[in-house]
């Protein structure tokens, strides 16, 4: 009988949706990953799922200064991240535009799945 259940049960499983797997996504961002930038004052994430804001955030450090090639990583500090539009976006509101020089952004989100989502990408302020 114990067989009968778990094949039951297995054949419930593959018949949901595949999106009730699917962990959240990031769709897009500005800066994209790669852009060369104009002094950005405000960072958006856009993923596929409404995220839980008390659990998603951002990490964004200096990696590099012109002129500077021995310029150690510099944490960036003082910005406030929120959730807006449809709870699906992650904002960045930076307290000055970013100074010239090359930044890694580490973004962590959890979605209505309740799972930790993690990436990381970089950019370049001219």
């Amino acid at each position: 009988m114990s067989r009968l259940l778990m094949a039951v049960t297995a054949l419930a499983i593959a018949a949901l949706p595949g999106a009730a797997f699917a962990h959240a996504q990031l769709l897009s961002a500005s800066p994209a990953a790669n852009a060369t930038v104009a002094k950005p004052t405000k960072l958006t994430l856009d993923f596929s799922d409404t995220l839980q804001p008390s659990m998603s955030g951002v990490t964004l450090v200096m990696t590099g200064m012109p002129g500077m090639p021995d310029h150690p990583p510099m944490p960036i500090k003082g910005f406030k991240t929120s959730v807006e539009g449809d709870g699906k976006t992650l904002v960045v509101t930076l307290p000055r535009a970013l100074p010239a020089g090359s930044y890694d952004l580490a973004w962590h989100i959890v979605g209505a799945d309740q799972h930790r989502i993690e990436g990381k990408y970089f950019f370049t302020v001219k």
